[in-house]
């Protein structure tokens, strides 16, 4: 007799997620990318970070039978997923470079006789022909290409190694192939399909907004304590209870170190990461970050994107983005089980210039060329001008994807950005200012004793009225702008001279030695024929209604109970701790309090395997807790 059809069903579906994952219902666009991956269609997914890209490939090889080949830039990103997936009750496994011979052979046997429904492969390892021919034996249905964005040389994060990927449809011309990504414009999106030979796919883009994310954008003055402060915000006792993940993401190695070491001595634990560490330094602070031993990273970009921790609170960028896809990447690392997340950019007009010289500078093949130049300038001024803008984050993100953004209609704008918040103020009389400001570089360039272009730091403490041994020397007491803003802090008045950089008033030299100097712009600023706006924060931060609504109904005591738990128990198993349940899953837990196996399937996140595997000792522990408090 045939072998019987599987049910592919939209019950079936549902049947798997409550089963498998414990949930009751898919996120927006999940089901129609899993229906064109059942179905045998080709797709494109684009599904921010944290819209849950993972669950359309994930689910589909459980109902068909037939593995699932899933492409994987990182090592600790297929890791992470593969543990996950165990934990979940699902065959899964990673090949990869750090697996030996006596490793590799049980994954691919297991492979081929079809035990595995996942097997997760760097791109340069897709295209070996002995996995190739393995793939055909197992019956491989399909093939998912994450972080697809990587194979278009249009975006913001192109890898030559993707490049290979472009001949999957040769090699394998009978399988599906689902490509997914968290950021990717149009453009991109065209270039995907091309690339790849996507044959009549299923185009699905979600909503790139991210509206449990909050966005502060504040001018970078004194880094460490701006730093303090906001990660201060997501601190507990201090002793591991309370304390959430915190991500710093710095431009140079050099930046990471000097901030994880003053955040430390200042008594915040906080790890540096960048390419330059040694592999296994690299490794132990990826490990004690996922595993929640530590907390705060200051970190490269390169940081991240194999990290699978969800419960990030907090990320903040200490400079400009390189674009706004990087940003809106890198941001997405917050809040990715959906819980708010804090989002803080700090940054000056010397990002540009720092990021001017890094994209020009000769690489191993010479000079760049000057078209690759020409469109990575283009994506760093779009972030500035995000950056320097006045309207509402939310929707200037939305705008710059191509998507209209429509508010909640019970907040002042969006409710969860500093200008809907009203965290920020136009500063008194800017006009004034910012002609203090232009005339003091003006009194620079025509002073008679030493005059010439100065830098910032020398241009503020001028204003500021300080009495440094160089201003003494240069003669710059008797200048008539000398400590003409004395009232300022020397903070607000940097702040103040990046801003009118921004706005074209003045602008700052490129090289080892940024002197500020004027701009054709200048005059017109000086004559009050042009606008300028100056920002200064008005407040101090507001919790926006969707942290306090995501604890309504929340015993924290109880919810600082199970994290603990869920930590000693994720010890155990050498595994990261939203392995065992999500932060989501023990807030539910610590609402509804549980007590019996049928209440707890009930619970956000809780499947039939986990349940097996750690009910009773989650059970136990809320019937301590309410013991305790009666």
């Amino acid at each position: 007799m045939p072998d019987p059809q599987p049910d592919l069903s939209a019950d079936a579906i549902r049947a798997v997620l409550r089963e498998v994952w414990g949930h009751d219902q898919l996120r927006d666009l999940q089901e129609p990318a899993i229906r064109a991956a059942l179905d045998g269609q080709d797709s494109l997914v684009v599904l921010p970070t944290g819209g849950g890209k993972s669950l359309c490939y994930q689910l589909p090889p459980l109902l068909t039978g037939k593995p699932t080949l899933v492409v994987s830039p990182l090592i600790s990103l297929m890791n992470d997923q593969v543990a996950s997936l165990t934990a979940n009750g699902v065959p899964a496994a990673a090949l990869h470079s750090g697996l030996g011979n006596a490793e590799l052979r049980p994954i691919e046997s297991a492979f081929e006789s079809g035990e595995l429904k996942l097997l997760f492969v760097a791109p340069e390892r897709l295209m070996n022909p002995g996995l190739l021919a393995m793939a055909e034996r197992a019956g491989v249905a399909c093939v998912a290409i994450d972080e697809a964005h990587c194979i278009s040389a249009l975006g913001h994060d192109f890898r030559p190694e993707y490049r290979q990927l472009a001949s999957i449809r040769e090699r394998l011309p009978n399988v599906t192939l689902q490509a997914l990504t968290a950021t990717a414009t149009p453009r991109v999106r065209e270039d995907i399909i091309s690339q790849l030979a996507l044959r009549e796919p299923e185009v699905l883009v979600g909503v790139f907004d991210r509206p449990n994310l909050t966005y502060r954008v504040l001018p970078r003055a004194k880094l460490e304590d701006q730093v303090m402060e906001i990660a201060g915000r997501h601190r507990g006792s201090g002793m591991g209870e309370g304390e959430e993940g915190v991500i710093v993401y710095c431009l140079s190695r050099k930046d990471t170190e000097k901030l994880a070491d003053g955040l430390t001595k200042r008594g915040i634990e906080a790890r540096a990461y960048h390419a330059g560490l040694a592999p296994k330094k690299r490794s132990k602070v990826e490990r004690d970050f996922t595993t929640e031993r530590v907390n705060v990273v200051c970190a490269t970009v390169a940081f991240g994107m194999g990290i699978d921790r969800s419960n990030v609170r907090c990320v903040i960028h200490a400079c400009l983005p390189r674009s706004v896809e990087a940003f809106q990447q890198e941001t997405g690392r917050a809040g990715r089980d959906g819980l708010p997340g804090e989002c803080v950019l700090l940054h000056s007009a010397a990002d540009i210039a720092r990021w001017r010289r890094l994209i020009e500078m000769p690489g191993d093949y010479g000079a760049p060329d000057p078209g690759f130049v020409s469109a990575q300038l283009d994506l760093l001024n779009q972030m500035r001008r995000i950056a320097v803008g006045g309207d509402c984050r939310h929707k200037a993100l939305s705008e710059h994807f191509g998507q209209t953004y429509l508010p909640p209609e019970d907040a002042d704008g969006c409710g969860a950005c500093d200008v809907c918040l009203r965290e920020l103020k136009e500063a008194d009389d800017a006009e004034t200012t910012a002609k203090k400001i232009i005339s003091c570089v003006a009194r620079f360039e025509n002073h008679a004793a030493g005059g010439g272009r100065f830098g910032a730091k020398h241009l503020v403490e001028v204003l500021a009225g300080a009495k440094t041994q160089r201003i003494l020397d240069y003669g710059h007491d008797s200048l008539s702008t000398y400590s003409l803003l004395a009232d300022l802090p020397r903070d607000t008045i940097d702040a103040f001279v990046n801003q009118l950089i921004d706005q074209g008033a003045l602008a700052r030299a490129p090289g080892d030695r940024p002197v500020i100097h004027l701009t054709e712009a200048s005059r017109e600023f000086l004559a009050g024929t042009r606008p300028v706006r100056l920002i200064q924060p008005a407040a101090a931060p507001k919790t926006s209604k969707r942290d306090t609504a995501s604890w309504e109904g929340v015993d924290r005591d109880l919810f600082e109970r199970l994290r603990t738990l869920r930590r000693g128990i994720a010890q155990e198993r050498a595994v990261p701790p939203y392995v065992v349940f999500s932060d989501n899953t023990l807030r539910d837990m610590a609402r509804l309090r549980p007590e019996s196996h049928n209440e707890m399937l009930s619970v956000h996140g809780v499947g039939r395997k986990k349940l097996d595997d750690f009910g009773d000792v989650f059970l136990s522990e809320i019937a301590s807790a309410i013991a305790a408090q009666s």
